[in-house]
């Protein structure tokens, strides 16, 4: 089943998206250089992927990943990186992989932090951003305790910024995007709660936005986040979308100035916005998550006027959703599987996949698989995108997933809580 793309609006801007669009499309077969892949919606072109695996089938390599980390894998040329931490937090590591091989590259260590916060629960860790890819660097990012810039043929640290406050109280989460000259992230934490942009050549600010976000507390644990943002083409203007605690905001991504927003009663967003059909779907979080369908067409509070849908029911908090033509695969944290219809949000099926899931879905576009990766019961489960259930397979490795899956030509990289996987149909 085809992928449906969005129609951009605006001619001018609509031809710009749309060649970058076609350029990120021409690159998916290779490069995965973000969160969620080349458009951040964990849709790959690539084909051939494997179906079936398990730690003795199908396995190219496997590499130990030292310390903890749930970021995910990102991948350029030959290159696959990922960030690790101490389990206390003190040091921060960023780590380079061959693609074909499996060796470590670089091992870099970063820094030192003296007294990093405790977190409170296992679900978090110090090493949970994911990093962003371009040609020649990389940019790491570990919320308040550091982002900087890395040259991906030395790995020397080209910038470094540590002294953005925000107390995350349970570990960061939020993981940066590229734009234009832009590197973009979320900082919303116990006490501080704002967007930044940075000059990605020199690590400078270009702008910073606080959150004025009605809480209805003063409770710092109900104001922190671990959204993505994603930048749209929409209503003829480019927009950021940013969901955090109790609101999504969309933003001008080049200057920060607020455009509209969205209310709703959940905190501690992780789930990354969709935008599908005009409508951008967004994710609200922990509580109890709904997924919304908005239009993002609207000035100022939208809440009243423009959420075309709501589910309620079984929406997972930290797993993202994907979108296969008309359909939308969603999973429960506590393993509850369900397509929605993406017109209505009318649930179609659900199913108990079993164990826990953080990781987010994964779309193989062109061969028509959806693929769901476990934490506790370190299982993938494989389906085909359709209008009712029809699993094609269930695979498990030694380990669960943290950190949501990769795409790299016919590979299928994964990350469990100790080791970097190249998954690859065997030759014949």
């Amino acid at each position: 089943m085809p992928l449906r793309l969005v129609t951009p609006h605006g001619a001018v801007l609509g031809a710009i998206l749309a060649m970058a669009t076609a350029f990120a499309s021409a690159q998916a077969d290779e490069n995965w250089p973000r969160f969620r892949g080349p458009r951040g919606d964990g849709v790959t072109d690539s084909t051939d992927l494997p179906t079936t695996w398990s730690e003795t089938e199908n396995v190219k390599w496997k590499t130990p990943i030292h310390d903890r980390g749930w970021s995910s894998p990102v991948v350029w040329g030959n290159q696959i990186w990922v960030t690790t931490a101490t389990e206390d937090g003190k040091t921060d590591y960023a780590i380079c992989v061959d693609k074909n091989t499996g060796k470590i590259v670089h091992d870099i260590k970063l820094w030192e932090n003296a007294n990093p916060s405790p977190l409170g629960n296992t679900l978090n860790g110090y090493a949970s951003p994911t990093c962003v890819l371009e040609e020649g660097r990389v940019y790491v990012h570990f919320g308040s305790y550091g982002t900087a810039c890395l040259d991906t043929a030395s790995g020397k640290i080209l910038w470094q910024r540590r002294d953005l406050p925000c107390e995350h109280f349970r570990g960061p989460g939020s993981s940066p995007i590229l734009f234009e000259n832009l590197l973009i992230f979320h900082m919303d934490g116990f006490d501080h709660q704002y967007v930044v942009a940075l000059d990605k050549g020199t690590g400078e600010t270009v702008w910073k936005t606080d959150r004025e976000v009605d809480y209805g507390t003063d409770n710092g644990d109900t104001m922190k986040a671990y959204g993505t943002p994603l930048v749209i083409d929409a209503a003829g203007k480019l927009q950021l979308i940013s969901p955090t605690s109790k609101a999504a905001l969309a933003y001008d991504p080049r200057t920060g100035q607020e455009l509209w927003r969205v209310r709703y009663s959940s905190f501690s967003v992780a789930g990354t916005p969709l935008f599908v059909d005009g409508n951008v779907l967004i994710n609200t979080g922990f509580g109890k998550a709904d997924l919304l369908a908005v239009r993002p067409d609207g000035s100022g509070d939208v809440t009243g006027t423009h959420v075309v849908w709501t589910q309620k029911k079984s929406i997972g908090s930290k797993p993202s959703q994907v979108v296969v033509g008309d359909l939308i695969f969603n999973v429960h944290d506590s393993g509850v599987a369900s397509c929605l219809d993406l017109k209505t949000g009318e649930e179609l099926w659900s199913k108990r996949l079993g164990g826990d899931f953080s990781a987010s879905l994964l779309v193989l576009a062109g061969d028509g698989k959806v693929y769901f990766c476990g934490d506790s019961e370190a299982t993938t489960t494989v389906i085909e995108p359709a209008r009712e259930y029809k699993e094609l397979a269930k695979n498990k490795l030694a380990d669960g997933c943290m950190a949501s899956p990769a795409v790299s030509g016919k590979s299928l990289i994964l990350r469990t809580r100790k080791a970097l996987y190249c998954i690859e149909e065997a030759a014949k």
